[in-house]
C-alpha cells in the first residue's frame, strides 16, 4: 500500500500585531518622556584617575570658567520646594508654571529677583541672561543667596529622604536611598579664588565632606563619573 505523502508547508507568521505594538510603545514613550533642559553653562573640569560615582540625592554647585556659582538638586520635589520656601524668604512670588519649569532645570545661576524672567524665557533667551549675569550671589557679607540654597535645598532634600524611608519601613519594603550628599564642579581654568569662596560657603554652614567632580584622565567629562570625594 503506497504512503500518503504530507504536504509540508512552510509556516507563515503574521508580524502585524508586534508591528502595531511596537508603534503604539514608541508614541507612548513620545508623549509622555519629558526632555531636560540644557546646561546652563559648559564645564570642562580637570582630570584625576577617580572612578567613583557620584550619589543620586545631590546638592551641586558648579563653578564656570569665570568663576560664577551655579546650584542644581537632583530630587525633583526637593528641587520645587526649595524654591517655594525661597520665594517666601526674598518674597519674590513664582506662578505654577514656573513652579513646573524650574522642577526641570539641572542647574540654574541667576539672583533669585531675576529668576522668574529667567523661567519664563526660551532656551536662547536663557543663555543671553546667564552670559550677561554674574552668577547666584555668594557674598558672605550682605547677599548670601548661594548659602540659602544650599540650606534650604539640604533641609528639603532630607525631608524627602526621611519620608520615603519611613514610607517602606512601614510597608516592609528594603529601603535603598542614598543620604543627601554634596559636590562641586569647577571648570578646570577657573581661578582659585573662586573655588576658595564656595568652599567657605560650605564651612561656614560646617559641611566639610563633599565630592569634587572631574572627569576621567585621558577621557571625555562625566557628572556622574569621577567624582573625587574629600
Amino acid at each position: 500500500m503506497p504512503k500518503i505523502k504530507i504536504h509540508k508547508g512552510s509556516p507563515s507568521i503574521d508580524m502585524t500585531p508586534m508591528v502595531d505594538l511596537a508603534f503604539l510603545l514608541v508614541t507612548f514613550f513620545m508623549l509622555t518622556a519629558s526632555f531636560r533642559m540644557a546646561e546652563p553653562v559648559v564645564v570642562d573640569p580637570p582630570s584625576s584617575h577617580s572612578d567613583k560615582l557620584l550619589p543620586e540625592n545631590t546638592i551641586l554647585i558648579t563653578i564656570d570658567n569665570d568663576g560664577r556659582p551655579f546650584f542644581g538638586i537632583s530630587n525633583a520635589e526637593a528641587k520645587m520646594n526649595t524654591l517655594k520656601q525661597m520665594s517666601e524668604n526674598y518674597k519674590v512670588k513664582f506662578t505654577p508654571d514656573q513652579l513646573k519649569k524650574f522642577g526641570g532645570l539641572s542647574s540654574f545661576g541667576v539672583d533669585i529677583k531675576d529668576l522668574p524672567k529667567y523661567l519664563d524665557a526660551t532656551e536662547g533667551e536663557r543663555k543671553q541672561i546667564t552670559m550677561k549675569g554674574q552668577g547666584i550671589p555668594n557674598d558672605s557679607a550682605s547677599n548670601h543667596q548661594l548659602h540659602d540654597w544650599i540650606l534650604i535645598g539640604a533641609q528639603q532634600a532630607n525631608t524627602v529622604y526621611m519620608r520615603a524611608r519611613d514610607e517602606a519601613k512601614e510597608k516592609g519594603q528594603d529601603f535603598k536611598g542614598e543620604k543627601l550628599r554634596y559636590a562641586i564642579k569647577a571648570d578646570g581654568k577657573v581661578k582659585y579664588v573662586a573655588v576658595k569662596a564656595v568652599f567657605k560657603t560650605f564651612t561656614d554652614m560646617e559641611l566639610y565632606t563633599f565630592n569634587l567632580i572631574t572627569s576621567m584622565e585621558g577621557g571625555e567629562s562625566a557628572p556622574a563619573k569621577g567624582a573625587k570625594p574629600h
